[in-house]
């Protein structure tokens, strides 16, 4: 899964649920289940992703929505096998950004 969002070093709960195509409600709740999910909240107590938050937040998605794990599954899977699973996720979602460049390439030819 591809998502789009804009280079920045602070990202809002708002943006990032628009960015995977959930409710907000859905990403605080994963936010209280996965270690591994810690967003800084400023005075207010609004979220702030960082990159590195939504790197995690992509690798959860991947085993729960496109995968199909529970969540107890995703969980024990991330704590067992996190640097294995990663590094699949990585080559997977670059196989993908290349997947959809071959298909660009073929549409202008």
């Amino acid at each position: 899964m591809h998502i789009d969002l804009p280079e920045k070093r602070y990202y809002g709960i708002g943006e990032v649920a628009d960015a995977f195509g959930v409710n907000t409600s859905l990403i605080r709740f994963w936010e209280k289940e996965f270690d591994i999910l810690q967003p800084k909240k400023n005075a207010k107590g609004n979220r702030k992703f960082t990159p590195e938050d939504i790197k995690n937040l992509k690798l959860i998605f991947h085993l729960v929505k496109e995968r199909g794990f529970t969540l107890e599954g995703a969980k024990i899977h991330l704590k067992e096998e996190k640097h294995k699973t990663l590094s699949r996720f990585e080559v997977i979602e670059k196989l993908q950004r290349v997947k959809a460049e071959l298909i660009k390439i073929k549409e202008q030819l």
